[in-house]
């Protein structure tokens, strides 16, 4: 089985999967002047990106974007942020990682900003596996998909191309 036989979304899905998020993250902090997006590592990361971008074009929001350095093969090392925690005390914030399969990831960045009160908490993602082992949900979600547990979901965001498929 080749890439292409496995694409469970195209470019333009992707996009499309990410304006909506944007939408519904404006919707839930409409009543905020600042929201502070906060993308895990990696591909999270570059979602979060993504999803500044939109935001700042649809809204008025003041948005803030912020990085989270989670270790994936070890989640007790220390988790870190390239914001203080001072720059989103108090303030609305969604946590983002491109992909939910075990929830492992999120859970630990989850943990780590429960030890500051924020105004809001959410969660987006823009794959769920369904493979929790967890607590945790997404609150924004681009698809939700069943796999089995031995199947692997990429995600390339390219400058002209992004895909998901399934390996």
């Amino acid at each position: 089985m080749t890439k292409e036989n496995n694409i469970i979304l195209d470019t333009i899905q992707i996009n499309q999967k990410i304006k909506r998020i944007a939408y519904q993250i404006y919707e839930s902090n409409s009543d905020e002047k600042e929201v502070v997006i906060a993308g895990i590592m990696g591909n999270g990361y570059i979602f979060a990106e993504k999803l500044v971008k939109v935001l700042s074009e649809i809204s008025d929001l003041k948005v803030i974007i912020c990085l989270v350095n989670i270790n994936k093969k070890n989640p007790l090392d220390i988790v870190t942020t390239s914001l203080t925690v001072n720059e989103y005390k108090n303030k609305s914030l969604v946590l983002v990682d491109d992909v939910l399969s075990s929830g492992t990831t999120l859970i630990y960045g989850v943990k780590h900003f429960l030890d500051v009160p924020l105004k809001r908490f959410k969660t987006a993602v823009l794959v769920n596996r369904n493979h929790k082992k967890y607590p945790v949900k997404a609150d924004f979600k681009g698809v939700s998909l069943s796999t089995s547990i031995k199947e692997h979901v990429q995600i390339d965001f390219l400058e002209e191309k992004s895909v998901a498929y399934l390996q």
